[in-house]
């Protein structure tokens, strides 16, 4: 009896530790209020498509920033203390009031989590200084439009970074940033400055550096901005979505990644 006893108590336990860990949580905002960009769609059912491919996390899309809140909500709903990361794929003056956004900082910065701007995301919350710090800066323009975008991977050693070329061209539009700083963030991808019209009267940026995806440690939390995603295609490309995987398994704390701000390369 105590020879099956120990062998009932040995298959209980090597259950216990068989069971695959615990999916994680993102929750993708997608609310405008500005420019209606279409590919909020195209990021939105990627990021819920590599989530459940993958088994890693489950995403919940909304339109709105109901639950972007530690207030306990009715309903079924959710808030922030439910989730791992934030995606903000936004436009303008979202609908947040003051303890809201507090309670964003406070999950990223205090709680540990991830946030993660899309595209549009640094076009959002002007008025917000605290969320352009987080961030990492603000949109200032896109001088050259939609065009074939010439991308230069700064950090193949990022997670998902290895996936892309080290020098490549995309038709996208790339947004010019404002109140950016190397000492804050660390650049992944840039545009080559020196395949680009500077002569545009659009461009204010003297550096020649245009960071397009960048990555940063904000208090005991993880944020990236990734300015590619305007033209829909680009979220059907494979080396993207391979990039996205383990840029939200970073951003969940799943990898390890340096995230140490670095000054632009000499060459």
């Amino acid at each position: 009896m105590r020879i099956l006893g120990f062998a009932v108590f040995l298959m209980v336990g090597l259950a216990v530790f068989a069971q695959p860990p615990a999916k994680k949580k993102l929750l993708f905002i997608g609310e405008t209020k500005g420019y209606q960009h279409d590919s909020v769609s195209n990021a939105a059912g990627t990021l819920y498509k590599l989530g459940h491919e993958t088994g890693l996390w489950d995403t919940y899309i909304k339109t709105d920033c109901q639950l972007v809140t530690k207030k306990k909500l009715g309903g079924n709903a959710k808030n922030l203390d439910f989730f791992d990361a934030v995606a903000f794929c936004t436009t303008g003056e979202l609908d947040m009031d003051d303890s809201q956004k507090a309670d964003l900082l406070s999950f990223v910065k205090d709680d540990g989590k991830g946030f993660i701007a899309i595209h549009a995301g640094s076009d959002t919350f002007y008025k917000w200084p605290e969320y352009g710090d987080m961030v990492g800066g603000y949109f200032d323009e896109h001088p050259w439009g939609t065009f074939d975008a010439p991308l230069a991977v700064e950090d193949s050693g990022f997670p998902g970074m290895q996936f892309l070329p080290n020098a490549f061209t995309m038709r996208d539009e790339i947004y010019q940033i404002k109140q950016f700083s190397r000492e804050k963030v660390r650049v992944l991808l840039k545009l080559d400055g020196n395949k680009l019209d500077l002569t545009n009267p659009k461009v204010h940026r003297t550096d020649k550096d245009f960071a397009v995806i960048w990555a940063r440690t904000y208090g005991k939390g993880r944020v990236m901005y990734d300015g590619l995603g305007h033209v829909e295609a680009v979220w059907d490309r494979p080396d993207v979505q391979k990039m996205y995987t383990e840029h939200i398994k970073w951003l969940m704390g799943m990898i390890p990644g340096d995230a140490t701000p670095r000054p632009k390369p000499a060459n």
